[in-house]
This record gives C-alpha cells, structure tokens and sequence, in this order.
C-alpha cells in the first residue's frame, strides 16, 4: 500500500511543475501547474491573484536559452512553447499600451501600467526632453513618498532615486523642486494619472523596439504602437504608418516585409532584415498581434496569417485574444468596489532603483559619474542593439506639444521626422530585467544578447556604433559595411529565388509523378473498384486508351527491346 502511494505521488509530481512569474512591481508569484497546461490557465491565475479584469492589455514574456524574447501564446501548451526545462521563469508586461491609459477604468490597472511606463522611462525606451522629465520624475516621488517633508527629506533626497538611465544634478534639482512646490496634496491615484497623461503625449510612448538592418546594412529599429508602425534611424523617425494603411506583414529568414497603402493609392514596400530566423519570427507575430488588436473593430474579423507567399512554405500565426475596441466596451461594463491596491513604493526593486533609497552608484564616485553619463540636457539617448526589448533613445519636441493622435495624423505623410537635435553615438543603457535567477544587485545580470545589462558594465564599456561598428555613424567604415550588406542581400535574394524555382518544379515532378501512378493503375491493374470502374467506361477514357496509351506503351516497350539488345551484343 505504501510503495502504491508514494508510486502514485511521483507520477503525480512528474506531470506537475513550478512556475515562477516575476511581476512589474519585482514581487515574484510562484505556483505548480500541471504539465499540460495551457498559457491562458497560468494568466488567468496572474491576473485572479492581481485582482485584474482589464486583463487584455496584458502578456506573459519568457526568454529561451538563445536569449531571444516571446510573449507566452495562451492557446498552446506552457511545455511545449518553452525550450528549457521546468521550473520556468517568466514575467508579466504590458503587452498592448492602451491608446488613452488614464482612461482606463480601474485604478489597479491604471497602476500597473504606470509601473511598466516607469520601466520604460528607467531603460530607456520612453524619451523625453529634460522639462518633460523632470515633471514625471516628480510625479513618481509624488506617488511613491508622497508630500515633501523636510524632516523625512534632506536636501538632495531626489538624487538616491533613479529615474532614468542618467541624468544630471540640475535635473535632480528640479525635479526636486517640482516635487516640493507643485504637487503638494495629490494622492498616489492622481500622481499616477497625471503621469499616465503625460506619458501618452510622448514619441516613444508604447514603443518596445526590435533592432533590425536597412537594405543598406544601416542600424534601425522597428517598433508598434498602439497608433501604427514606427522606424527609428539615427535621429530620425524614417517611417510611420497608421494602422490602417499596414496591408501586410511577412518575413523570410532574416528579413521582415511591411506593405502599405498610403494616401493617393501610394503603395510601398518596406524591408529589414532581423539579426537571426527567431527575431525576425518574433517581430512578425508581434506586428500581427498589435494590428489585430489596434486596427480591428471585433475578434470574429482575425484570420489566420502567413508569413509568405510560396508554396508550401511559411510560418501561420492566428492572434487569438479580443481587440482594442472590444476590450474598452467590455471595461465600461466592470460594476464593482474598485480592489485594494498594495503599493510597492519602499519596497527594494531588481531593475527600477528609482523605489529604493540607496545611492544610485555607490561604487562610483560623484565626478566620475559626470564625466563618463552625458547629461540628458546635452541631447538624447542613442539607439542601441540588444535583446527583444532594445531601449532606445527619444525625441525632443520643442516646448509646445500637440495631443498624440493629432500629432501623428499630421505626421503621417512626412518623409523623415527628427526626432533628436543631434546625431547620437551609442551610449550607456540599461536592458529590461532579465528573467534569469539574479540577486538583487544590478550587476549581478551580465548579458542579454551581447549588449551589458549593468550600469557599471555600461560605464565601463566603449561608446560604439550599434551592432559592434567603431565610433562614427556614417563614416567611411560604415559605408563599406553597408556596401557589403546591401551585395549581401542582393545575393541572399536571388537564391532564395532560385529556391523557390527549385521548390516548385520538385513539387511539379511530384504531382506529375502521382498523376502517373494513377493512369497505370487504370489502364493497366484489375482492380475492380467502382469509381475505377466508372472511369474506365466513360468514352473519353476509352478513346484516351487506345488512341494515346497503347501506342505509347508500344513506342516504349519497343525501345525497351532495343536497348536491352544492345546490352546484350555488348
């Protein structure tokens, strides 16, 4: 009985195992599943112990052993997405950016993206002018300490919290300042609306890039949002599309395709090429996913999509959750008490310092800091290359801002729209946090894709060209590289081309080989089988027989004969 029992408890261990999923506060939710769950089990779980309903904006990241990035697909089974083995790790993100989050209908989702847009602004990939930092920099102290209290806060306070990848200590200063004299007596809830409204207005809001190579071997990076598609290069914002005008998205290989109508029936094509298969895969359903969810009136319009147009070939991806406009009706319908919310404002954060109160680099001295950070005021942020979610740099706007869907509506037929004053060289950045097993230091996460994800690693290392090309964007030996890529590519075109040919006339032989073995079993078998039978009756079978068949057979069998008696004479 009891070797039974503890039989039976290992078979029941064997089809169960532990997932962990770290959330956007850093506090981590742990639970055992059974090994043929499905994602959306493990979501549902995430969001009941959340007390989320607003879940849709939401998804589940995991990174495989070949350090590339995929959001959990919740039709699938968990063991069957995942490469490595059990217990798995993985973390909750914002997956869709609402178009209006301080519209969102309750206040814990409005914070829990609130939190992921504070990561963003930490990496990176939400950029700002220095007058627009220092306002969220100070909604945040709002929000997490609350009322300036000069027996709580010394002078300085400001400067053990960070906000951004760096900045300098006249930032600090005012945003300081702003803290202190402007947002006296708001509570965390308007703090954070205030920030999410503020947020929303900026370049960069939504973007999660995917770094990529023009045609020309160029750096760029590619990015959805919940207004369109984007393309980032240098200083420039070199493309956007509406969500509207996006008619397709393919890839092959390492190249990714974006087909458009813009207007006056202007029909482009726009090509990238990612750095691996797995990338440009990832960045393709991704694209699929947010124009589904973004362009789409109702989830019964999705239809499944390939990644391309040959035969017998390709990726199929069907986005399987409801859409944008289905979500915010099904929002205006939650009728409940608004849940307790536990903010995680003192609590010590992995990736978000700005929630803790030791000194931003302790290791490294104050004048050192100044003169390896440049200043957020000397200019923005470069784009760099990295993981799945590559922080880029931003946008200065000038001091007058139009409202974001105004803003892009104007913008959406210019050609190239600058989004930086100056050219920018790579800089020091810090990567998303890394879902592998890490202390709480930030050091102690190495590398995600090549790129260093600690700010001493970022100090320490050279200010290069992104994908490893000495300092000068657009010098000689950038040139040369891109020469290089574009014969490249041309090369890589023309055999997939002959592939493709090649693919084609195989499956040609192969039809017309089966087309063969059909008409010898007519003809030629007895087999008495009743369509069989039928075709062989019909008149054009018979006239086909005699007339065609039988004195091809002959013509065959006659120089069968003579081929055989040559070998024989021989």
């Amino acid at each position: 009985m009891l070797s039974r029992l503890m039989s039976g408890s290992i078979r029941n261990l064997e089809r169960e195992f532990s997932c962990t999923v770290r959330l956007l506060d850093d506090t981590e939710y742990t639970c055992t599943i059974q090994r043929d769950a499905k994602g959306q089990y493990l979501f549902d779980l995430i969001c009941h112990h959340l007390n989320l309903l607003e879940k849709d904006y939401f998804g589940i990241r995991y990174v495989d052993p070949d350090k590339q990035r995929h959001w959990l697909e919740f039709t699938k089974s968990i063991t069957k997405q995942m490469k490595s083995q059990p217990p798995f790790t993985m973390c909750l993100r914002v997956k869709f950016y609402p178009p209006d989050p301080a519209a969102l209908k309750e206040e814990i989702t409005r914070y829990l993206v609130f939190l992921q847009i504070k990561r963003d602004l930490y990496h990176g990939r939400l950029l700002c002018k220095t007058s627009d930092a220092a306002i969220l920099a100070a909604y945040i102290l709002q929000a997490e300490i609350g009322d300036y209290d000069p027996g709580k806060h010394p002078e300085g306070y400001s400067s053990k919290f960070q906000f951004f990848p760096k900045h300098s200590e006249k930032l600090e200063r005012r945003i300081a300042e702003i803290h202190k004299t402007e947002l006296m007596g708001q509570t965390p809830e308007t703090s954070e609306r205030n920030f999410l409204q503020k947020a929303q207005m900026l370049e960069t809001y939504g973007v999660d890039p995917h770094p990529c190579k023009d045609v020309s071997g160029n750096p760029a990076f590619l990015a959805f949002t919940p207004f369109g598609f984007v393309v980032l290069q240098g200083n420039k914002r070199v493309h956007f599309l509406k969500w509207n005008e996006v008619t397709k998205l393919k890839f092959e290989g390492k190249t990714f395709h974006i087909y458009a109508n813009q207007k006056e029936d202007k029909k482009i094509i726009l090509t990238y090429f990612a750095p691996t298969p797995e990338a440009c895969k990832h960045l393709w359903k991704c694209g699929v996913e947010n124009q589904a969810f973004y362009k789409l009136e109702k989830s019964s319009q999705v239809r499944t999509v390939s990644s391309s147009n040959l035969f017998f070939k390709g990726s199929r991806f069907r986005y399987s959750g409801r859409v944008a406009k289905e979500v915010m009706e099904q929002s205006a319908k939650i009728k409940r008490e608004p849940p307790e919310i536990h903010r995680a404002g003192l609590v010590p954060s992995r990736s978000c310092p700005s929630i803790t109160h030791g000194p931003r680099l302790s290791s490294v001295p104050r004048t050192r800091r100044r003169a390896v950070h440049i200043s957020i005021m000397e200019g923005l942020e470069s784009l760099r290359d990295s993981a799945h979610s590559t922080p880029v740099r931003s946008v200065s706007h000038g001091d007058s801002f139009i409202p974001r869907s105004r803003s892009h509506a104007a913008d959406a037929g210019d050609g190239m729209a600058i989004i930086s004053d100056d050219a920018y060289s790579p800089s020091d950045s810090v990567l998303p946090t890394p879902v592998a097993e890490h202390s709480l230091e930030l050091t102690v996460s190495r590398q995600i894709n090549g790129a260093p994800c600690s700010i001493e690693e970022e100090k320490e290392s050279e200010a290069g060209t992104p994908l490893g090309e000495e300092p000068g964007d657009l010098g000689a030996d950038s040139r040369a590289a891109g020469s290089s890529q574009a014969a490249l590519s041309e090369v890589e075109q023309v055999n997939k081309f002959v592939l493709s040919v090649l693919r084609l006339l195989l499956v040609t032989i192969g039809l017309l080989f089966v087309l063969l073995l059909l008409l010898i079993v007519l003809t030629e078998s007895d087999l008495d089988i009743a369509f069989l039978r039928d075709i062989r009756q019909t008149p054009e079978f018979e006239q086909f027989h005699y007339e065609y068949f039988c004195p091809l057979r002959r013509w065959f069998a006659c120089k069968l004969r003579w081929v055989g008696g040559l070998l024989i004479n021989k």
